[in-house]
């Protein structure tokens, strides 16, 4: 920790600030807020009621409207800051309002009733970090049902990612064979064909082998990325060749080689291709809603879908219900982020 805090202060200037020093932590400052800047206000947006959503100008922390319980009244009674017609200040509850009048009483001695103008008062506001949006979206839609439809879609997808993906990319790394260079162009190539032209004819596949309404048909057609390839293939180059001749020479066999030696010398790649996989699988919308028709199968992400009405977007559901979908990545993210620069910067070398 001393270490990592003596590097950040580090400065050019020997005793006070260089002017380079300004301007790179005021790169860094700006590259931090635009990077998570709107992760933490979808945070705290995940806190706020409907109503302070919509407001204008937006506020950065969540806030409620105080009340106070009130003798002969059966709910609470939402608190005002008055200014009285002498100047001076009250804190009243309202009863009711009609029109631009409100009728409210104090606390203290709530058989009188005052009448007011809305326009006299102010809301009596405290920050507060409630967890309604979580709970009330928990329980309006089966978030344990789409939750597990996306782990299990995530997990398997992954795995069977990984597993075809290193495969082909051992293959265009360490045999020699005619057209090779050919096969790894028309596979990186693949990247300009956009999502949208294939998902009819992947849809008709799917359908005509029975996996339409089945997570199967989320899992298979995704699993060999041309991104994957390359990136495990540019690694599996900087493993020496000599090292698999003389397993070879030991009598391994080349699926020993590929699970004994291959596989542990590119974890660092695995565990980068791994964390980009979760991100895809997990987001992934378009293609979930086209292959699943029924409520029971959708994943997370079609799940949320159903706070979008005809009339009215329940936006605080959809927001508390964001962050909880976020948590796994940011998981997965932490537990592997060791890897990644060390995976992408010995990517190429050779």
């Amino acid at each position: 920790m001393r270490t990592v805090l003596s590097f950040l202060t580090r400065t050019r200037g020997s005793k006070r600030l260089h002017i380079t020093d300004l301007l790179t932590y005021a790169y860094l400052l700006l590259g931090t807020v635009i990077m998570f800047g709107p992760v933490i206000w979808l945070v705290m947006s995940s806190f706020k009621p409907q109503a302070e959503l919509v407001r204008f100008p937006p506020r950065f922390l969540p806030y409620r409207q105080e009340t106070a319980t009130v003798v002969g009244y059966d709910e609470p009674l939402q608190l005002f800051t008055v200014t009285m017609e002498d100047g001076t200040t009250r804190t009243l509850a309202q009863v009711r309002r009609v029109g631009i009048e409100a009728q409210m009483i104090d606390p203290a001695s709530p058989d009188e009733i005052i009448r007011v103008n809305i326009n006299q008062r102010t809301p009596v506001e405290e920050v507060y970090f409630g967890l309604e949006n979580y709970t009330e979206g928990i329980n309006r839609f089966n978030f344990w049902q789409y939750f597990r439809n996306s782990l299990v879609v995530t997990i398997a997808s992954t795995l069977l990612t990984l597993l075809i993906n290193s495969m082909a990319a051992f293959a265009l790394s360490k045999y020699k064979f005619r057209g090779r260079d050919a096969v790894l162009m028309i596979t990186i190539s693949t990247l300009m064909v956009p999502v949208s032209v294939i998902l009819i004819p992947v849809f008709l596949v799917i359908t005509e082998v029975g996996w339409n309404n089945n997570l199967l048909g989320i899992i298979v057609p995704a699993a060999a990325t041309p991104t994957g390839v390359f990136l495990l293939r540019q690694y599996m180059l900087t493993i020496p060749d000599e090292l698999l001749d003389s397993a070879r020479i030991d009598g391994a066999s080349e699926w020993r080689i590929y699970l004994q030696i291959i596989l542990p010398l590119a974890r660092p790649a695995l565990a980068v291709l791994a964390i980009f996989s979760v991100m895809w699988r997990w987001n992934d919308f378009l293609w979930p809603l086209i292959v699943l028709s029924r409520s029971e199968l959708f994943t997370l992400q079609v799940g949320l879908n159903s706070f979008q009405g005809e009339l009215q977007v329940q936006w605080n559901l959809i927001l508390a219900m964001t962050v909880l979908t976020l948590l796994p990545i940011t998981f997965v993210f932490a537990f592997l982020q060791r890897y990644i620069t060390t995976g992408i910067a010995t990517t190429g070398m050779k």
